[in-house]
């Protein structure tokens, strides 16, 4: 074989070999960029890209003017990547003082091979962007002063968060409640309708590259949906003074607790639902669970004279006594096994039933009670609310406790008749006073106006229910028995307001102590309503177990008159005029007004005779 040929085979056999490899080479791209390009892809997006949640701020709960109560507000938590942190003293230094940690804790976890440590919680905005400035003003001084090598500092990021706020503080604490660290409801509205509260979470995806996101790469792949806002009834300066008032009459009675609720009689809803002692909702550490229940609602009591408006208009209604009929009214009355008497020892009086309400006679509710059977009575307090959940949208309601009738003994129909023997809570009475208020029409209270969803669309709250109790004309003769409770010969003057009619009732129960299961202390009520004729709101108080003077016209009567006048003059209801006729309240003035009647008739008969 001559050398050429030998270089032609050599030649061609580089060349063959060459075309192999060609060939082997082209098969592999085929296979990568056509039959398996999905899966390669697939596995680069398994490894580089990452998924993380875009957090949904939760709905603001707002007064009926749009005062925000709570509300979610952006901020950040603060993370660290141990891996890719090279000089934890210089970065701790440097983020200690912005960030208020410990410079030795905080270089401390800086070291390590964790790719997430939470730094901090939750730090406002400005906190964060003034961290990043830090470390890059540090950064670019390095870069310089090492003629283009830096010593560069990395390892913190954030992930954007909301906190809640609640900027009204401890104003309306009971009804707002508060939500826990993983963001959820614990406790008042923030609990009950957190359902409707809570937004829907987003997310997106990224390259991840060495833990930090690689620009330009993030995908949101769902929207986050902001949750619903709740419009309460509930008016911000209402629910101010009525706070104040409460506060300063607990602290002043030195009382265990006290409660003040503002309704609308013809709609149930509540302008104000103040509770002293509060809390802040906001900071919760530290702070007795005892303050975070909601004593209007999940307290109950025995209501005493507040609940005598139940007997009395209940035997108006079934015709057995009407406000002007003369009654015997003892000081002691003996029931079954026990002795019942009134507050203060008198003689035996001559009193029409007005004047027993007015005095808050116990033996003559208890004779007025006896007009009815025990059923008939049991079912007017179940139609006044009495051992029934209000249904006032807050949580925790109780219903109250009432015996059955064939649980009766001897005394439980005279006890129930001047208000002891069961037990309501302070919506509960509120609701019924509301009833007399509203021509005897008792409507469900509610706190929640409606709610407006993310895109800011309105729905009402569905209209409150309503049940016929008594009639109008009963519930009319009612509230004009009830004004004697303020005039000067009731038991609450100091509720009375200048230039307008007042209607209300005093109650002074004696206090059931759990403890003992014995009765202990007190609790004293003023409920009422204005203007009497045309009642527009009512005003309940409510102060459990004060010290000292423990009587509910003298403790509730002044915290009433407060939150009334202020509430008339801010819903601009104009004065009322004085009543062309009120009710008698003892057998002489009654003798009085038929004497001068029957006098005016025959004056009137003569002067028709001699014309």
């Amino acid at each position: 074989m001559t050398h050429s040929s030998l270089v032609e085979r050599r030649i061609r056999f580089v060349v063959a070999i060459s075309l192999v490899l060609l060939v082997a080479f082209a098969v592999r791209l085929i296979d990568v960029q056509a039959v398996r390009a999905a899966g390669y892809a697939n596995r680069a997006d398994m490894e580089l890209a990452k998924k993380s949640i875009i957090m949904a701020p939760r709905g603001a709960i707002t007064d009926i003017n749009g005062v925000e109560f709570a509300r979610s507000v952006t901020a950040y938590r603060i993370l660290a990547d141990q891996a890719i942190i090279d000089y934890p003293k210089e970065l701790a230094e440097i983020a200690a003082p912005i960030l208020d940690v410990n410079q030795s804790w905080l270089e401390a976890e800086l070291v390590g091979d964790r790719r997430y440590v939470v730094i901090s919680q939750s730090v406002r905005p400005a906190v964060w962007r003034k961290l990043e400035a830090a470390v890059a003003t540090y950064n670019a001084e390095v870069s310089k002063e090492k003629n283009g090598y830096a010593k560069r500092l990395a390892g913190f990021f954030a992930e954007r968060i909301y906190v809640r706020e609640y900027p009204e503080g401890e104003l309306g604490a009971a009804v707002i409640g508060f939500i826990n660290r993983a963001g959820t409801g614990a406790a008042g509205l923030e609990y009950s309708m957190n359902s409707t509260l809570s937004g829907v979470d987003g997310a997106y995806t990224y390259a991840n590259a060495g833990g930090t996101i690689i620009p330009g790469t993030q995908k949101i792949t769902a929207e986050a949906i902001r949750g619903n806002t709740i419009r309460l009834t509930i008016d911000r300066d209402v629910q101010w003074v009525a706070q104040e008032a409460i506060r300063t009459a607990v602290k002043n009675s030195r009382a265990l607790s006290g409660t003040v609720i503002v309704m609308d009689p013809k709609n149930g809803q509540i302008l104000a639902h103040a509770t002293y002692p509060s809390f802040q909702p906001g900071n919760t550490k530290g702070v007795d669970p005892y303050r975070w229940k909601n004593p209007s609602v999940q307290e109950v009591y025995e209501p005493g004279s507040t609940g005598k408006v139940i007997t009395i208009a209940a035997a108006i209604e079934e015709g057995k006594i009407s406000p002007e009929t003369v009654m015997t009214i003892p000081y002691k009355l003996k029931r079954s096994n026990k002795v019942f008497s009134d507050h203060e020892p008198h003689p035996t009086q001559r009193l029409t039933l007005s004047g027993a309400l007015a005095v808050s006679s116990n033996t003559g509710s208890i004779k007025v009670g006896e007009m009815l059977s025990n059923d008939k009575l049991h079912s007017y307090l179940k139609k006044f609310g009495v051992a029934e959940k209000p249904g006032s949208g807050l949580p925790g309601e109780e219903g109250g406790k009432l015996l059955d009738v064939k649980d009766w003994s001897g005394t439980t129909a005279p006890t129930v008749a001047f208000g002891q023997g069961y037990s309501v809570t302070a919506m509960q009475a509120t609701s019924i006073f509301a009833t007399i208020a509203n021509d005897g029409v008792r409507v469900t209270p509610t706190v929640v106006a409606g709610v407006s969803d993310a895109a800011g669309r309105y729905t009402p709250a569905n209209k409150q229910k309503s049940l016929r109790v008594v009639s109008a004309d009963t519930a009319k003769q009612m509230r004009l028995m009830m004004e004697s409770v303020v005039s000067a010969s009731g038991t609450a003057p100091a509720a009375a307001i200048s230039g307008y009619r007042v209607a209300g009732k005093t109650g002074t129960a004696q206090r059931v102590d759990d403890s003992c299961g014995c009765y202990r202390g007190y609790t004293a009520s003023f409920i009422g309503f204005a203007p009497a004729d045309k009642p527009e709101f009512v005003v309940s108080v409510t102060i459990q177990d004060p010290k000292g003077f423990h009587w509910g016209g003298y403790l509730g009567g002044p915290v009433f008159k407060k939150v009334m006048s202020f509430v008339l003059k801010d819903q601009h209801i104009p004065p009322t005029a004085p009543a062309e006729f009120m009710y008698v309240l003892n057998e002489k003035d009654l003798k009085a007004r038929q004497a001068a009647a029957q006098d005016k008739t025959q004056n009137q008969t003569r002067v028709a005779g001699n014309g």
